[in-house]
């Protein structure tokens, strides 16, 4: 006769079983908002200058991006739809494909050091990269100051 046998690595064991099937640990899922749309890769770069941010968005065009600074968020976000068909002779359709991607992406922006009205975006290669200036006055070099 089988039966199933509890022993005392139950409790342990359903831990364990119950942290890897949550979603935080799903690391498949990762790059995937909720809609289950992908999240793009970002870079971020800070130089005496500016700060660079670099989102990676193949197959976009510049057209498809709004990018907008508000409430001390830089807010990026995309909407793209296609549609791809093919009709027999009588014009009805036989196969129609949509594809609809979109995403949104914020980041806090430091208002006291950046000019936000100079702000630059651009799209080539699949990278889109946003230059935004930080002001003159924080743009001074060190000064050292001698101790006497």
């Amino acid at each position: 006769m089988l039966a199933k046998r509890d022993d005392m690595w139950s409790p342990i064991s359903k831990i364990f079983d119950d942290f890897f099937n949550t979603e935080i640990a799903d690391w498949a899922k990762q790059n995937y908002s909720a809609t289950g749309t992908t999240i793009p890769a970002v870079n971020i770069k800070e130089s005496d200058k500016d700060f660079e941010v670099e989102v990676a968005v193949p197959g976009m065009n510049k057209k498809d991006f709004k990018i907008e600074v508000e409430n001390n968020m830089l807010v990026i976000s995309s909407e793209k739809k296609e549609e791809k068909s093919e009709e027999d002779k009588e014009g009805k359709y036989t196969r129609k494909e949509f594809s609809y991607q979109s995403f949104q992406r914020s980041f806090t922006l430091p208002m006291d050091i950046i000019d936000d009205k100079k702000i630059e975006a651009k799209y080539k290669d699949g990278i889109l990269t946003i230059t935004i200036p930080k002001k003159e006055e924080t743009n001074k070099p060190t000064r050292v100051i001698d101790v006497k």
